[in-house]
């Protein structure tokens, strides 16, 4: 006979299973009022509500259990905003005027501001109430907090900042002619901050969808449309989702393809990124990510190569040819293959440098040179786990001096502590294959 579990037992399992649940904010005015809008744009109730969830934040919760291939959204093409949507609306005949075209980033962003400035006389208010006041991709962050970051991370971080700050200058032109939209200067109206704020939306919260060629806009593709209370969904790795815009039933469709529990956070995919690449285009770090990784910049290899040798240079010019010096990485199951590869080959003695060929197709030359090109990876794993302690002990040194930019460094120093576990991870798998040569 099953022995009955008393009160303190089912508070104890009740403290538990709470954990990982949401905290349902269906009831806070801002959703209330989405849901209203959704409403009259003809969006059904999938069983999903807002939330707030320990370690993801603001989500959607299953209000019953999910079965593997349900649609859990069905968003109607009405509520999907568009460069349609854009063109139709007060600023579309000033898109059509100016020439050359703007580009299909620039009309979803200059409609954004325009929206946010007109407040409650917005269409789109409801929505515009629920999208985050700011951004963490790196064009938000202080330059301080991005001297941090990794290398290769950093330097896509500077690119991408001066990509954002070109297209505003370029475009303040075009700003200029939306003046009679507006009784406050356009300048004020369109300022950066206002820019950058709706090009992060864009780029961190829109979903693919291929609209028909508008011809006052330039050629670039079309493909961002922003779905509101669907871009409430928070990424995982590790969950599967069909994602597409259905022709039959004119709806942005979300297919699960697996299951989820009742009260849980529902997730979808937005790709098998990497930390880095999640924190260059949408913000965030994933914790226990599968796909996350530790990138070696092909330069980098060079300095843990022996001066004397005379051949450094054809071996560099070899990689290049043959697209070794990209992608190279250390990941939780140790050195990547193309930077094993890429080793090898830069450690080969000068008597086997005639069997380049074959160690690009992965076969074996000497036991030398494996034990070389292992121990140049340790090495440079070593190097980068030591630079890694020293911006995470500089983290948190300025987490205490700083206060206001808590939120920044706190993103550093997920990623850093992310990549450290990855290092060490690597550090042991070379570890114990340098261990086989003894």
């Amino acid at each position: 006979m099953q022995r009955r579990r008393g009160r303190t037992e089912r508070v104890r399992r009740r403290r538990r299973s709470s954990g990982s649940r949401g905290v349902n904010e269906s009831y806070r005015s801002e959703f209330i009022e989405l849901r209203k809008w959704l409403k009259e744009r003809k969006f059904e109730d999938t069983g999903l509500v807002p939330a707030s969830f320990p370690g993801t934040g603001r989500g959607l919760m299953s209000k019953a259990s999910l079965q593997e291939g349900q649609v859990i959204i069905s968003l109607p093409e009405s509520c999907l905003l568009t460069t349609d949507t854009v063109i139709r609306s007060s600023v579309g005949p000033y898109i059509k005027k100016w020439k050359p075209p703007v580009s299909p980033l620039l009309a979803l962003c200059t409609f954004l501001v325009s929206e946010k400035h007109a407040g409650s006389q917005s269409l789109w208010k409801s929505y515009l109430d629920i999208l985050p006041k700011s951004y963490t991709c790196p064009v938000c962050l202080e330059p301080e907090v991005v001297d941090l970051l990794p290398r290769p991370l950093k330097v896509k971080a500077e690119e991408q900042r001066a990509r954002v700050q070109d297209l505003f200058a370029s475009s303040r032109g075009f700003f200029s002619t939306l003046q009679p939209l507006f009784a406050e200067s356009v300048d004020s109206v369109f300022s950066y901050g206002a820019f950058l704020w709706a090009w992060c939306t864009v780029n961190t919260r829109a979903v693919y969808l291929r609209s028909r060629r508008q011809e006052c806009l330039s050629a670039e593709p079309d493909t961002c449309a922003l779905a509101p209370f669907l871009d409430l969904l928070n990424h995982s790795p590790h969950v599967q989702v069909k994602a597409a815009f259905n022709e039959k039933t004119k709806c942005y469709e979300i297919r699960t393809a697996s299951r989820c529990r009742k009260h849980q956070e529902v997730f979808i995919c937005y790709g098998p990124h990497d930390n880095q690449r999640l924190l260059l285009e949408y913000g965030f770090v994933s914790s226990h990510n599968p796909h996350a990784c530790v990138p070696v910049s092909g330069d980098m290899l060079v300095k843990y190569l022996p001066p004397a040798d005379k051949q450094v240079h054809k071996k560099i010019a070899i990689l290049k040819d043959h697209g070794f010096t990209g992608n190279l990485t250390f990941g939780w199951d140790g050195p990547s293959w193309r930077l094993l590869t890429a080793l090898k080959l830069l450690c080969l003695e000068a008597k086997h440098f005639a069997c380049w060929k074959k160690v690009l197709l992965g076969e074996v030359i000497s036991d030398t040179n494996e034990k070389t090109s292992l121990g140049v990876a340790q090495k440079l794993c070593s190097d980068f786990m030591e630079e890694t302690h020293a911006v995470l002990h500089k983290v948190s040194d300025m987490k205490e001096e700083k206060v206001p930019l808590t939120r920044q460094l706190a993103l550093v120093e997920a990623l850093r502590t992310e990549e450290l576990r990855i290092l060490q991870a690597s550090a042991e798998i070379l570890h114990s294959l340098l261990t086989s040569f003894s």
